[in-house]
């Protein structure tokens, strides 16, 4: 699934192509995906200009005066840019066509993403409203983590993934976060100390902007919007690495099961 770094490169790849654009039309090919595609989404955006465009968690809002669409790439979903004209694939369910002889189009074998539409204020949305902090924000600091922690006995691994605490730290870099903050994913969030609090949330900032910057994870679904991968998992300490040898310290790296996903650990280095 793409994760947060992933959806801010896809955000990055296709803001410059949309913003200020004209909707000349919409194509809907397949509108059964996770929540049904809006049959009157044609009517609603036809002729009128994207305002703006921004990531909330692993959301893509694109902002017209009237309202906002939201994109979600679910497991398996990509948004190209190309040109009139490109004859659709099998996947290629949704396409956004604008006025400088571009689209954006929306691949998703799987069909768990999403494109959907609401008028007013995109923060009260159902799918936005209890979501925490961006864990890039100032909202997100040690202090607020270890609060938040103090009542949570689930695993520290499982309570930092919750989108309620903070929003798009997934499984990848939740793995990678944890062992550069030198903490075991099975310890109980709330006998996490405030120090400890403090790297931990360094070290999400830290994987995550780093993350980005390499262009994001090259899952096994994800491609960027210009088609290109992502090259952070040359980066990985622990995540997929079980059996294999820790680059700090040589032990071998372990791997357990936790809320149905795969931790991976050192025994070592991580405490």
């Amino acid at each position: 699934m793409p994760e947060l770094p992933e959806v801010e490169t896809t955000l990055r790849g296709i803001a410059p192509h949309l913003q200020g654009e004209v909707v000349t039309d919409i194509v809907i090919r397949n509108a059964s995906l996770r929540w049904p595609i809006p049959k009157n989404l044609p009517k609603l955006l036809r002729d009128h200009t994207v305002r703006s465009l921004q990531r909330r968690a692993k959301y893509i809002l694109v902002a017209f005066n009237h309202g906002t669409l939201i994109l979600h790439l679910g497991m398996s979903g990509s948004l190209r840019i190309l040109p009139h004209g490109t004859p659709p694939e099998k996947h290629d369910h949704f396409d956004l066509v604008l006025g400088n002889g571009e689209l954006m189009r929306l691949r998703d074998p799987r069909r768990f993403g999403a494109v959907l539409w609401h008028e007013g204020e995109v923060a009260e949305h159902a799918l936005l409203a209890h979501l925490g902090p961006e864990p890039l924000g100032n909202d997100f600091d040690g202090q607020y983590l270890y609060d938040a922690m103090r009542k949570r006995s689930a695993p520290i691994k499982l309570a930092i993934m919750d989108s309620q605490l903070v929003v798009g730290v997934g499984n990848i870099y939740a793995n990678e976060a944890l062992f550069r903050a030198g903490i075991k994913p099975q310890l109980a969030a709330n006998k996490v100390s405030r120090p400890r609090c403090e790297r931990l949330v360094q070290t999400i900032k830290e994987v995550l902007r780093e993350a980005i910057k390499q262009g994001g994870s090259s899952l096994r679904d994800f491609i960027h919007s210009d088609g290109s991968s992502g090259y952070f998992q040359q980066h990985y300490f622990v995540y997929g690495r079980k059996g294999e040898t820790c680059k700090q310290c040589g032990s071998p790296i372990k791997q357990i099961k936790q809320g149905q996903r795969s931790s991976f650990y050192c025994g070592t280095c991580q405490k």
